[in-house]
Formats: C-alpha cells, structure tokens, sequence
C-alpha cells in the first residue's frame, strides 16, 4: 500500500472484537497441561463429544456476556482465544482456569461432581479468574482471594442468568447446581442464603461468621451475598447497574492485590456516586449491600 505521498506503507490488520476465537481439545483421561487432539474450532458444526459442544456453547456465552455487557474482549480484553481442554484427569471432580490461557474440565466422579462442562455458570466463573488476573490479580489467599473467589461467583451467576434470559428474581442464585453430584445437591454454593448450598456448605452471610485463615471458598460468600443484596434491591437484571459497578471497581486502578472486603466496598461505593450520584438508588443499594454483610464504610 502507499500513502498520499507516494510512499509505501504497511497495512495491519484490524481485530474489531466481537467474536470469541475458540478451541476444544481432547485431553484423553491425561493430566497433561499441553493441549490435547483438536475436538472442534470455531464455527465448526457440533461435534460428536457433547462435553466438547457443552464447554465450546459456555464459553461463548462467556464471551457474549462480557462482550456485550461491558465490551470486554475475551479474558484479556484484547482477543485472547478460548482453549477448553476436556477429560482432563480420571473421573477428575473440578474445572480450573491456569492462569496461562487454557479452562481445565474434568468429567467427574459422579458423586462431588458430573460432567463440569454442563454448568455454565461454572465455565464463567473459571473465566472470569482469568478476568481478575488480568484486572486487579487479587491474591488468592485471606480476604483478597475470597474477592477473587466472590469475582468468578458474581460475574459467573450474570453468565448464566444473561445466557437463561434470567432476571434477579428469577434466578436461582445458586453455583454449580447443574455439575454436583449426590453428595453436594442441590449446588455448590448459594449467594441468596450462603451456607445452604449443601450439606457442607460452611459460608458465611456476614461478617460475623467470617472466618479468620479460613479457606477463600468459604468467606467468599460474605462478599458474594453483598452483591446478591444489591442486585434483588434493585431489581431487574443484574447486569444492569449492579453487575458494572462490581465490574468497574474490578479494574478500578486503586484495587490492589491485597485488597480487603471494605477495601472492594469502598471502591463500589465510589463507583456508584460518580456514575448515579450519591443520592440515587443504585448508591444506596450498595451501601445496603455492604451494611447487611456487616461492613462498614
């Protein structure tokens, strides 16, 4: 190509967004961290594995729900691919993002887990670790790795109900319940009434069962019923004012790593009066969040 000068240039190529750019790999029973056979690519037709077509419809709606809702790019905001890799393990109970690019799925053991590619709330909360790794890197360890614990539920559960046409009140809050075997029924956790997931469930609603060096899976569900609080008061779909708030104060610069809870809370409170004023409904629904968890600000 050249310029108006006369002078040659050369013309890179533009990637808009919009299209998730996904792979689906067969890791074969193996624990593997290398990408296994190629099941299905993007825009391929559905394959005979309905793992495969599970994992590669959940992380689309992944990619749907961020790309719409906030005009997020995949993971990194900047077209990252979407590599799912499945049959990961022997009857191995878990799915996991690695931190390098690449969502893990196993396919149970049929009595803590099924097939993990079935939850799509699941699929967005592994994801959405990668978001937070890209955003604020919260620590997973104390109460920064229970923020990031509560990130992967909140924007998980938004995935689910975006995908289902939920509304708040149509939802039923709970993650996991479509991967749990016999013994975690009905779910893995509950954001509306953290602790009755399941038998086990041990979370706390507040902080007044916070538990000091306790595991970031438990009292990720002080912050998780926090924003379950803010999304029921006001109502509709939670991605409509409470679901970009959480998301602004995630990338909010002055989130740090080892953020505490009011540290998180104090973010989302700012965030709300700058985008509704401080008199309005959405600023005085987060803070109710926040006091009915117990947190000061």
């Amino acid at each position: 190509d050249r310029d108006v000068t006369g002078v040659q240039t050369c013309a890179l190529p533009i990637w808009i967004g919009g299209q998730p750019q996904r792979t689906i790999y067969d890791q074969q029973g193996s624990e593997s961290q290398t990408p296994g056979a190629v099941l299905r690519v993007e825009g391929q037709a559905p394959c005979q594995d309905q793992a495969a077509n599970q994992a590669y419809d959940g992380l689309g709606a992944t990619y749907s729900f961020f790309w719409t809702v906030f005009a997020r790019d995949s993971i990194d905001a900047a077209g990252m691919p979407m590599l799912g890799l499945m049959h990961y393990g022997r009857k191995y109970p878990n799915a996991f993002w690695d931190g390098a690019g690449h969502m893990f799925f196993g396919d149970g053991d049929g009595q803590i887990l099924t097939q993990t590619a079935a939850g799509i709330d699941v699929i967005g909360h592994e994801l959405t670790h990668g978001v937070t790794q890209h955003e604020a890197n919260l620590t997973y360890s104390g109460q920064s790795g229970a923020l990031n614990e509560s990130m992967s539920d909140v924007f998980g559960i938004q995935v689910k109900q975006y995908a289902l046409g939920q509304d708040v009140h149509s939802s039923d809050w709970l993650i996991g319940a479509d991967t749990v075997g016999p013994a975690l029924r009905p779910a893995l956790r509950s954001m509306k009434q953290p602790g009755s997931a399941n038998a086990y469930d041990d979370q706390p609603a507040d902080m007044n069962g916070y538990v000091p060096g306790g595991d970031v899976h438990t009292n990720s569900g002080i912050p998780n019923h926090a924003f379950y609080i803010v999304a029921s008061t006001l109502g509709g779909q939670a991605w409509d004012a409470a679901g970009p708030i959480w998301y602004a104060a995630l990338a909010d610069p002055q989130l740090r790593p080892n953020a505490t809870f009011r540290d998180f809370a104090q973010i989302t409170l700012r965030q709300v009066r700058q985008t509704y004023g401080a008199g309005s409904d959405q600023a005085h629904a987060v803070q109710l969040g926040w006091e009915a968890v117990k947190i000061p600000l």
